[in-house]
């Protein structure tokens, strides 16, 4: 049977909408309908991302997170949608996403429940697969929770891989294996490549920049380990979650988190309310320059080159020999400060040899002009903000 591998699918990271960190699992729609997980929630979605140029911009998935099943499974043991919050069916709402020009993920478990204590998929993993591709799914998002033990979690990944594979339908795989994995072993990555599109290692991601200071403080320390297995096919997944146009970064730390997740070509799938999103938000959001680096088809996921202090210096290769280049103000007092660095840091001595032309992508975009292999450049960047540059 084929593996997940040979899917032919997540080229490129995957973009686009998850209800999980902003809607977390809000059930009661009669107190609240605007912030429950139910079909309108996600027909809202879907209908904002058509019209508002989110799906142009590359933001194809809408997918549906922890909490949208009924307590019980049906007769015949398959998975069923909450009859109340979802009336018509996940059928009916993935054929709605379709018509939109949108694909439709959702979410299920490797153990015998969820994460917030629905059925999961344990001992279900071919009817499992089999419900979704009926339905019409794009995406799964398998989590790793109420899984006895690490070889029964093992087990449940590699069985979901091939049971997506024998339904015959494409289906991205978003595995959190190694997150699981990690407290008590080194995660095999050549491995878990093999059965999943994407892979989470770090805890979720917070509307905070605490949050988004761990999750680049942890991809730094381990990228010696998950750094050259991403590629074409299989993506390590810093938690996708952007939380851009929330309530808790600043405008600077969101231009970080944007910057950086393009940096480490992590899929982007936004969490946000995109009925109520600022416009500035938006822009940042749908940035085309940005976006283009985290999707470029070289594959290669970026790494800090040095830290200095207060700042990181990070690097992506991109394809026609180019590069990104991420440098990085974690300092939380004061005003801006300037970091100054050589040319011949960067690529190996390569990016720059014997000259290159610069732009600035983020915070503002704007060419800074042509510099030589020994020139030295100096970037002003503001607190927990980050300034991207295309070399």
């Amino acid at each position: 049977a084929a593996l997940a591998l040979d899917n032919g699918l997540a080229r490129t990271p995957p973009m686009g909408w998850l209800h999980w960190e902003r809607f977390l699992c809000g059930t009661d729609c009669a107190a609240d309908p605007r912030r429950c997980v139910s079909e309108q929630l996600f027909v809202e979605m879907a209908d904002r991302m058509a019209a508002d140029g989110w799906r142009d911009a590359g933001y194809e998935f809408v997918c549906i997170d922890d909490c949208w099943m009924a307590p019980t499974r049906d007769r015949q043991g398959r998975l069923q949608a909450d009859p109340k919050r979802f009336p018509s069916g996940i059928r009916k709402l993935a054929d709605y996403v379709h018509s939109k020009g949108l694909k439709l993920g959702i979410y299920s478990d490797v153990g015998k429940k969820t994460c917030a204590g629905f059925p999961g998929s344990y001992n279900h993993y071919d009817l499992d697969a089999q419900t979704f591709a009926s339905w019409g799914v794009d995406l799964l998002k398998f989590d790793g929770c109420n899984s006895d033990s690490l070889e029964l979690l093992g087990e449940g990944y590699r069985r979901m891989s091939l049971a997506l594979n024998q339904t015959g339908r494409s289906i991205v795989y978003s595995c959190e294996w190694p997150f699981y994995l990690r407290p008590v072993q080194q995660p095999n990555y050549t491995e878990i490549k093999q059965y999943c599109n994407h892979w989470r290692n770090f805890y979720d991601v917070y509307d905070s920049w605490s949050s988004i200071k761990s999750i680049l403080d942890w991809t730094a320390l381990h990228q010696d380990t998950i750094v050259k297995i991403a590629g074409p096919g299989g993506w390590n997944d810093p938690d996708m979650a952007l939380v851009i146009g929330n309530f808790g970064l600043s405008w600077d730390q969101s231009v970080t988190q944007m910057a950086m997740w393009a940096i480490m070509a992590a899929p982007l799938f936004m969490s946000n309310d995109l009925r109520h999103i600022s416009p500035e938000a938006k822009r940042l959001l749908q940035n085309k320059e940005v976006i283009a680096i985290n999707q470029d088809p070289l594959g290669k996921q970026g790494y800090q080159l040095a830290k200095d202090k207060n700042f990181q210096l990070w690097e992506r290769p991109l394809s026609g020999r180019a590069y990104a280049v991420a440098v990085l103000n974690q300092q939380e007092i004061g005003g801006p400060q300037n970091f100054t660095f050589s040319l011949t840091f960067l690529g190996n001595g390569l990016a720059c040899n014997p000259a290159c032309s610069i732009r600035q992508v983020l915070p503002a975009s704007r060419d800074w002009g042509v510099y030589s292999w020994i020139s030295s450049l100096s970037v002003e960047v503001n607190p927990t903000g980050t300034v991207l540059l295309k070399v």
